[in-house]
């Protein structure tokens, strides 16, 4: 897959992939500075309402006028109040084709034991999987989740995963289920600021299988 150069991984997992067409999508923007407030983004899709995902403060350095919100149908009440031109809640399994681009929603849940409450099934929170501008490219971002049977199966060329731990996979759970869904090629994300060191990269590269990349895209 290269090196990505049209993808940016901010703190945590914000993220920021722009199609061939110019069409720019944000997923979760967070402690974004100044200079990354760019307002140029078509569409913010917003996995769960954590603070360090949906932040409307953050969501408001990248939007413009005509910004267009994806969000799980479960967080009505919070998007309404981002001021979006326009939002689509999502359900699991559903599927949205937009100007520039077309999502999926995917389950997004924890089912390691100590971590159940984090991030519960029946919340109704999300992963994407999305391609833009008519290019096949199947990006997922898996949200904060763990691997679970609703997303251990996703087909999809790059994949945006937490190494982290503590309320996500840790780096060898990312690693697995990296292996088990096997992109061309992984970005790790939601380390090196609330949770997981920089070290997690390495650890997480060690155990993914050699078959796949394993892309540092997070900006310190």
């Amino acid at each position: 897959m290269g090196s990505l150069e049209n993808v940016r991984v901010f703190t945590q997992s914000a993220i920021r992939i722009q199609g061939a067409g110019g069409t720019v999508a944000y997923f979760d923007p967070f402690a974004l500075n100044d200079a990354e407030a760019a307002h140029d983004a078509g569409y913010v899709l917003i996995t769960h309402a954590h603070y360090d995902h949906l932040s409307p403060e953050d969501y408001a350095r990248v939007a413009g006028e005509n910004t267009v919100v994806v969000a799980p149908a479960s967080m009505a009440g919070e998007i309404a109040g981002l001021g979006a031109a326009a939002a689509h809640l999502m359900g699991a399994g559903e599927r949205i084709e937009l100007p520039g681009i077309r999502v999926e929603a995917v389950p997004a849940y924890n089912v390691e034991p100590e971590r159940l409450g984090m991030h519960p099934q029946a919340n109704g929170w999300l992963g994407y999987v999305v391609t833009l501008d008519g290019d096949p490219t199947r990006y997922y971002v898996t949200g904060d989740t763990d691997q679970n049977p609703d997303n251990e199966r996703v087909a999809c060329n790059v994949m945006f995963l937490p190494i982290g731990g503590t309320y996500t996979c840790d780096a060898r759970q990312a690693a697995a289920f990296v292996n088990a869904v096997h992109p061309a090629a992984a970005v790790p994300t939601h380390y090196g600021s609330i949770v997981g060191t920089y070290a997690d990269f390495d650890a997480f590269a060690a155990e993914v299988d050699p078959s796949i990349a394993v892309i540092r895209k997070l900006e310190r």
